[in-house]
């Protein structure tokens, strides 16, 4: 019998690695050997600290998730490994899987998405975030020579911008309260602010800070009669905004981005499958490794996880070492 190691949120605020027994994989089935996993710090923070709202809770769900929210719940979607049995055209393949963190599962061979040559197992981790920022810049629909801001320089907002950048004659600002983020945006290729030197009337900005203050920033700095694409996620918490002051008459339009559907521009002509695959084609490019801003063992998973919702830090994309699991 196989035997697989998963983390677990065992109750708000408390994570542990639990073993149990793996099935064998059945015709059409593939068994994956976890080599990394990547922390979805914002998400994920919201789902270990039990801040998912009830409304939320059937949306919120990740594709292979196991338990329901609250807790307990193994949750995750950022997976790179090696398939170890499945189709001849599988085996040995490097693939990345909406699966949590976890040693080993079975999944169908249509789940499992192959990585690129050129894209090692650590940036592959990346796809389930340079897929948010795909679908983001589907629905943003930015122009040539656009003046784009990005606020709040997460993994979402770094990827919205790097991929910005590759649209002739724009101009793509990131902008962040943390001013380490600096060296971040140089890597991506793109210009740094913090709130208080923001660049004003922009012809889009894209909102992912997460943060009540950056929202209103957003909606500060885009030009008369622009958009802001709100693609941050607030789990429960709250958000105030002063629409009572030039919201109408500068004529903004405040619209959401999400990932779990295609964007509507996309929708009649790109799947879900289409678009990761596109994703995982992106991050041939190696800038995306600015990204990768720490490594732990699989053993140390709950305290990691635990920290990066207590105190996130410079974090951007954690990732969990499952080699020797």
């Amino acid at each position: 019998m196989l035997e697989a190691t998963a983390f677990w949120v065992m109750e708000p605020g408390v994570g542990a690695l639990r073993s149990g027994p793996l099935r064998e994989p059945r015709d059409g089935e593939v068994l994956v050997r976890t080599l990394r996993t990547g922390v979805s710090r914002g998400t994920e923070a919201t789902v270990f600290g039990g801040r998912v709202p009830p409304s939320q809770y059937a949306l919120m769900r990740a594709p292979w998730q196991e338990g329901d929210f609250p807790a307990p719940v193994k949750y995750g979607y950022l997976n790179v490994g090696v398939v170890e049995r499945g189709p001849d055209e599988l085996v040995g393949r490097t693939v990345f899987t909406l699966f949590p963190h976890q040693s080993a599962f079975v999944v169908p061979a249509a789940a499992v998405f192959p990585v690129p040559e050129g894209v090692p197992a650590e940036r592959a981790v990346l796809a389930g975030a340079v897929e948010t920022a795909v679908n983001v810049l589907w629905d943003a629909a930015p122009l040539l020579g656009d003046r784009i801001a990005v606020i709040g320089a997460g993994m979402i907002g770094c990827c919205v911008a790097r991929l910005a950048h590759g649209i002739p004659g724009v101009e793509v600002t990131l902008v962040d309260v943390d001013p380490s983020r600096r060296e971040v945006a140089e890597r991506l290729g793109v210009a740094f602010g913090e709130p208080a030197d923001a660049p004003r009337d922009q012809d889009l900005v894209i909102h992912t800070s997460g943060s009540e203050a950056g929202l209103r920033l957003a909606l500060e700095t885009v030009v008369a009669g622009g958009e802001v694409i709100e693609a941050s996620w607030f789990g429960d918490r709250p958000v105030t905004l002063m629409l009572g002051e030039d919201f109408h008459s500068r004529r903004l339009t405040l619209r959401s981005s999400q990932v779990g559907e295609v964007a509507a521009r996309r929708h009649d002509r790109r799947s879900t499958t289409d678009r990761l695959a596109l994703a995982l084609d992106l991050l041939r490019d190696p800038a995306f490794d600015a990204l990768l801003t720490g490594t732990s063992s699989w053993r140390e998973l709950p305290e990691v996880l635990a920290r990066l919702a207590s105190d996130p830090g410079a974090e951007l994309c954690h990732s969990i070492d499952w080699r020797d699991a």
